[in-house]
């Protein structure tokens, strides 16, 4: 059986963290920030932990990911 590969544009947008979750980034935050208050701008910047729904999704497409 052939080796399981990786999905390369997860790999570039998820990290595993030292305690074996993943962290994502938050979206709209490419361009139109001028409808978008100071605060929503400033929490947008942090990551965040992928959901506890998607994180079984997303991890078997990190198979094979350290």
């Amino acid at each position: 059986m052939p080796k399981q590969k990786t999905h390369r544009a997860s790999a570039k947008r998820f990290k595993r963290t030292g305690s074996g979750g993943l962290k994502r980034f938050h979206a709209y935050t490419s361009h139109r920030f001028h409808g978008k208050t100071v605060k929503q701008r400033r929490q947008l910047r942090k990551g965040t932990m992928v959901s506890k729904s998607d994180f079984k999704r997303i991890k078997r497409m990190l198979v094979g990911m350290k």
